[in-house]
Parts: C-alpha cells; sequence; structure tokens
C-alpha cells in the first residue's frame, strides 16, 4: 500500500460529520501507528448548505456521492448514510468494484446485503469493515473473527441497542413515562429527533443480531422470519412492578445454536438485578458470548452516539492502513453454511403477564382457567385494586410454556369484556 492514502466520507450526519472531524485531527496520530499519512480528498452529503457541529471543505464537496468516483482517486470510503438500498448501496457496491476498501457502521445494509458486498470485496482484493454497525464502540466482531476464531460460539446475546436501553433505565431512575423519556433521550442525540421507530421497534437490534450470526457460527446472512418486538408497550406500571419483583426489563437480541438450528430474536425480557446484565444501564451496550472452550465473554461499553461509532470506524480504518486484507465475515462467503432455522413455536419462557380489568367477582377465575386450558400454570400472581375507579391490575407469573401456547392463549383474551385492554406480555431471560 502507498504512503499517502485518499479518504472518502460519504454521508455527514452525527457520525459522519464527528468521523470526519475525527480524520483531520488525529492525522499525526494515525502516522505514527501506521506510517501511513491520510487525505481526505472527498466529502458527499445532501445539503452543502446544512448547519453542521464542524466545518466541512467545500471544494471537496460531492451533492451525488457517484461522482467522487469520476472525478477524484479514493483509497478508501466511509459510507456512513444508514440505508440499505438505493443509491446507498449503490455508492458500496461501485466502490468495491473499483478496488476501493470500504468502511461502514450500516447495519441495515450488512443485514441485508453483507454476503453479496462480502463476495464482492473478496473478489476484488480489498476490505468491507463493519464493526461500527454493532455495538458502537465495543469490538465485538473483531472479538468473534479473531480473539475466539477458534473457539466453538453456541450462543451470543445482549443489549445491543443503546436508546432504548436509556429509555429503560431512565424510566426506573426517573419515575418518567415512556414518552417523556423518549423527548429527553431525543434532545439528548440518543434517539432520531424525527422518527426514531427503527430503535424502539427493535429493527435496529434485530439487523445487529443477523451480523452477530453469520460471524459466530459462520452463517450467511438469515432471511428467516424471526420474533421480534421493541418497547413500545412497555409502560411506567411494568417498570415499577418488576422493581417489585427484583427484576428489570432490558431489550435483549439472541442468536443462539439449539439443535444445529439457528435462533434468532429481539424482544423485551425481564432479567434479575443480581445479573450481569440487570445492571447495564443507560446508553451502555453488553454483548455475551457462550462457547467451548472459552466459557463465558462478556464486552460492555457506549452502543450510542457519533463518539463511540467513530473509535469503532477509526479501529477499522488502522486495521486496513497497515496492509491487513481480510474476509469481511472471517471466512471465505462461498463457505458460509444456510442453517435451518429453530421452530419459534418451540421457544420456552416463563412469562409476565399483566391485566387491567373491572374490579368483579369472577374475572380472575375467568383468567386463570383459561391459562390452564393451554397448560400454564401459575407461579406467582399479584393483585391491585383500583376501588376508585372499579379496576384492578392482575400480575401473572406463570411457569415455563411454549411461544406457541403464549400467543394462543393471549388470543383467546381479546372477546373478554372484563378485560379492559390486551394484556402485556413480556418474557422471563432464563
Amino acid at each position: 500500500m502507498k504512503n499517502i492514502i485518499n479518504i472518502a466520507v460519504v454521508g455527514l450526519g452525527q457520525v459522519g460529520i464527528y468521523l470526519l472531524n475525527e480524520l483531520n485531527i488525529k492525522k499525526k496520530d494515525i502516522e505514527l501507528k501506521t506510517g501511513k499519512k491520510i487525505n481526505v480528498v472527498a466529502v458527499s452529503a445532501r445539503n452543502i448548505f446544512k448547519k453542521r457541529r464542524f466545518k466541512i471543505n467545500k471544494k471537496i464537496f460531492f451533492k451525488n456521492p457517484l461522482e467522487i468516483f469520476n472525478k477524484t482517486k479514493v483509497d478508501i470510503l466511509f459510507e456512513a448514510i444508514g440505508m440499505s438500498d438505493g443509491i446507498f448501496k449503490k455508492v458500496v457496491e461501485t466502490a468495491l468494484k473499483n478496488k476501493i476498501h470500504v468502511i461502514t457502521p450500516n447495519k441495515a445494509l450488512i443485514s441485508k446485503h453483507g454476503d453479496y458486498l462480502g463476495k464482492l470485496a473478496e473478489d476484488n482484493g480489498v476490505n468491507l469493515e463493519f464493526e461500527a454497525s454493532v455495538a458502537g464502540g465495543i469490538p465485538i466482531l473483531r472479538a468473534i473473527k479473531e480473539g475466539l476464531a477458534t473457539n466453538k460460539i453456541l450462543k451470543v446475546y445482549g443489549i445491543l441497542n443503546g436508546t432504548t436501553n436509556y429509555i429503560l433505565s431512565e424510566m426506573e431512575n426517573s419515575n418518567q413515562s415512556f414518552s417523556e423519556v423518549l423527548k429527553k433521550a431525543q434532545k439528548l442525540g440518543y434517539a432520531e429527533p424525527g422518527n426514531p421507530k427503527l430503535d424502539l421497534n427493535g429493527f435496529d437490534a434485530f439487523a445487529k443480531v443477523r451480523i452477530l450470526s453469520a460471524l459466530a457460527f459462520n452463517n450467511k446472512i438469515s432471511k428467516h422470519k424471526c420474533l421480534m418486538e421493541g418497547i413500545e408497550k412497555i409502560e411506567l406500571k411494568d417498570i415499577k412492578i418488576a422493581n417489585q419483583l427484583d427484576l428489570r426489563i432490558k431489550l435483549l437480541g439472541i442468536s443462539e445454536l439449539k439443535n444445529n438450528q439457528l435462533f434468532e430474536t429481539v424482544h423485551p425480557c425481564l432479567v434479575s438485578k443480581k445479573s450481569y446484565i440487570g445492571n447495564v444501564g443507560g446508553v451502555m451496550n453488553a454483548v455475551i458470548i457462550e462457547g467451548k472452550p472459552v466459557g463465558e465473554s462478556i464486552l460492555q461499553g457506549e452502543g450510542a452516539g457519533p463518539g463511540p461509532t467513530s473509535s469503532a470506524l477509526l479501529s477499522d480504518l488502522l486495521l486496513i492502513l497497515k496492509g491487513n486484507i481480510n474476509n469481511p465475515f472471517g471466512v471465505s462467503v462461498s463457505n458460509l453454511k444456510s442453517l435451518k432455522p429453530y421452530n419459534i413455536n418451540n421457544y420456552t419462557n416463563s412469562l409476565y403477564l399483566r391485566f387491567e380489568v373491572k374490579d368483579k367477582p369472577g374475572v380472575l377465575s375467568q383468567i386463570t382457567n383459561r391459562l390452564a386450558k393451554y397448560d400454564i400454570s401459575i407461579k406467582r400472581l399479584i393483585q391491585t385494586p383500583d376501588k376508585k375507579n372499579n379496576k384492578a391490575t392482575i400480575v401473572i407469573i406463570t411457569h415455563k410454556t411454549s411461544e406457541l401456547n403464549s400467543i394462543n392463549c393471549l388470543a383467546i383474551f381479546k372477546n373478554n369484556k372484563n378485560i379492559l385492554k390486551t394484556p402485556t406480555l413480556i418474557r422471563l431471560l432464563g
């Protein structure tokens, strides 16, 4: 590799503009560690006039990122836009075809087109690096690809979305509602100011689960339909009841081999306050890897914000500058397997069920009888009357039951006039 390396940055949102500033102020440090001088020769975004946190050099600005390839010589391209298709995919595709290394935090792109783009990188002898796509500044992907490369990984799970972890933690700490804390998260830059839906509904975490599965199990990016739930239905009441039970609610992403079949899911979980994962608060991410012979490994760090993301992006940059040409998924794409999906109906958990009901005789027995019909046995029951409004809250913790049972069971409560709203269901971890 030559001594002066030309760099392009496509996308100047929160992450892109922060990264651009880091590249400018850390040039000497990068040269000291790699022996290479970096030179930012192109930047691209939709709007040159947008007010940004750091200044950009307008002389190297391109509104259309595809023009960069015709007018400038680029060695490494950072793609920091965040969409999976259209021009965003085209930029990465074109760069790889032109033998340009690509570094991206774009989990939506990798979780959808990772196999194809990885093969393209391999065919052209360049790197496609995406450490920043999972868990912010935690070097989780490199740990799996390199540090744990000879281990048989059985399970990877944890808190993969800093936004939702902040919201759940802050609801508990501040005693404020979901909507109030969401506004606070948006003001602090932890949640998208416009539409934070992809964080809240579990999609962001699930894209990361797909990537972790590919690396942990040498599997092609899976396309199976899986259980994905977010935190939008979690109320302050659930946080308070969990607290009474010495539990906390966390949105967890889980990727696991069950009978050599791939199980992937994202959903809220009730975890013990005494557990490691139960004490990871704020915008922190934590990933737990279970493997042989290593046992259990835990990595924790900030998972939201431009700082941690830029840290991972620069880590990828240094890897490339040092001349390391790697297979994007640790092994050649042609050697990735296609694992069969685990039947989600067989997934078993204890359940937290919260019912808001009319406070009248016989309602509790209606609920317990229907649970018994589906072989769902009760481990613990809490009944809190609201005499003033002639209502009651009934919380039931069940023994373990199958996913199929819980889905069928909740369906039969829909037409019960004594139940005032759809019951809240949260699974218990373990």
